[in-house]
């Protein structure tokens, strides 16, 4: 297979492919084909056809047996497809294999996502996570790009019979690796004093996740009018957005948006996007944020779930948001999955049908970890004074004879350390 490349804005024809075992549900081979054909639309490519193929067992050397290559060859060159596209990941073996039967290039699942999110990174630091996860991809697939060329001759003052371009194209992105992880470093480390900073003045922080295309940035867009794209598309948004939400007793919260998970995501992807994916594991509350009108809701809960535990964050507390239950599927199945979760609002974030009661539940949630106080202190408590505004959010403060009358915001266990004879009843 060839390297990673982002797609122009041209059209490319396509084929898709998609296998299955013979006990495999029919509904769910055609969700996955449902899905492919979602991906390569993102990709910007015209699906000129489709096959699905039938196996006992995947073969080793072709994945699809090659009888059944040939025959897909001849359909894709009527069709004038340039690009076959798999709803698996292959080896880079097969890949290799299937290219020289076939003719066109092919590409396996985790290279269409790959490729979908380097055409959607906007930022700096989105586009170095997708360079590192192609470049993890790549490594193993170096070989058959550089088969044509011969072993270097060593020179004068050099040790050895030279080495091979493989290995010198395999330093140098190791090298290049390296570079990023280091440049990422540096993303984690300014993410986590910003967070420190929002701990010491009493911010909640929440962050949404949910299955790609399931309403999350709409929902973002609702809450605190953040303008953010919110495109009928899978990965629509790719780069976190934070925006202050306001809550019913006015407890200081942001709400992150987070990139949208899918079924079988690339685990370069999950290991690329850690110093973003942190605000999950970070997060006060997770809202999951799930499509009620899907017909296959339940295997997109697994897929989410399935990327919480990957990043270690199955046990933070989840609130599930029913949306779209505007819809009539919608609302029938936001009530028999409501069972499978401890806590659950149903909304429209399109219409914003619920959404107050939904901030009402947020608020609810999270009334326990704040404290909201007023305080008479001595005037000669410097240190106190000057904890309180190290560690909360000072809302009003005045001095009155010999005390400062405070209004604040502090965490729960902060407050727990204030001199209860400070404290307002």
């Amino acid at each position: 297979m060839t390297p990673m490349q982002t797609t122009s804005n041209a059209l490319e024809t396509a084929w898709l492919i998609a296998t299955t075992s013979g006990d495999q549900p029919r509904a769910e081979v055609e969700d996955s084909l449902r899905e492919l054909r979602a991906l390569a639309d993102t990709a910007r490519a015209k699906v000129a056809g489709e096959t699905l193929c039938r196996l006992r067992a995947l073969q080793p050397a072709t994945y699809i047996g090659r009888g059944k290559a040939e025959q897909i060859a001849v359909a894709l060159q009527a069709a004038g497809a340039g690009v076959v596209i798999f709803d698996d990941d292959l080896t880079p073996a097969q890949g290799r294999t299937l290219e020289e039967i076939l003719g066109v290039r092919v590409v396996d699942r985790t290279q269409l996502i790959l490729d979908i999110f380097a055409q959607r990174a906007l930022t700096l630091e989105g586009s170095l996570q997708i360079e590192l996860a192609q470049l993890h991809y790549l490594i193993p697939r170096l070989r058959g790009l550089w088969t044509h060329l011969e072993r270097q001759k060593g020179g004068i003052g050099l040790k050895g019979p030279g080495e091979k371009q493989l290995e010198l194209d395999r330093r140098r992105i190791e090298q290049r690796i390296a570079r990023i992880r280091d440049q990422l470093q540096l993303v984690r480390r300014r993410r986590a004093e910003l967070r420190r900073g929002r701990r010491r003045h009493g911010w909640a922080l929440l962050t949404l996740v949910g299955y790609t295309n399931a309403g999350k940035s709409t929902l973002l867009n609702r809450l605190t009018d953040a303008g953010v794209l919110a495109d009928d598309q899978l990965f629509a948004t790719l780069d976190p957005t934070t925006r202050q939400l306001r809550l019913p007793h006015h407890q200081p919260c942001l709400l992150t948006d987070t990139v949208g998970f899918i079924r079988k995501l690339p685990h370069h992807l999950v290991e690329a996007f850690k110093a973003t994916l942190e605000e999950v594991n970070e997060a006060d509350l997770l809202l999951h944020v799930i499509d009620a009108s899907q017909p296959r809701v339940d295997e997109q809960i697994d897929a989410v779930e399935a990327v919480l535990k990957e990043l270690g964050a199955q046990d933070k507390p989840v609130l599930a948001v029913f949306n779209k239950t505007d819809l009539e599927r919608g609302r029938t199945q936001a009530i028999r999955l409501a069972d499978r979760f401890r806590h659950s609002a149903s909304i429209s974030a399109a219409t914003g049908e619920g959404t107050p009661e939904l901030c009402q539940t947020i608020a609810d949630l999270l009334r326990d970890r704040v404290a909201h106080l007023r305080l008479k202190i001595p005037l000669g408590e410097g240190r106190g004074i000057a904890a309180l505004h190290a560690n909360g959010k000072v809302l009003e403060q005045k001095a009155k004879g010999k005390h400062l009358h405070v209004e604040t915001i502090v965490s729960s266990s902060f407050a727990a350390t204030i001199d209860p004879t400070w404290i307002q009843r």
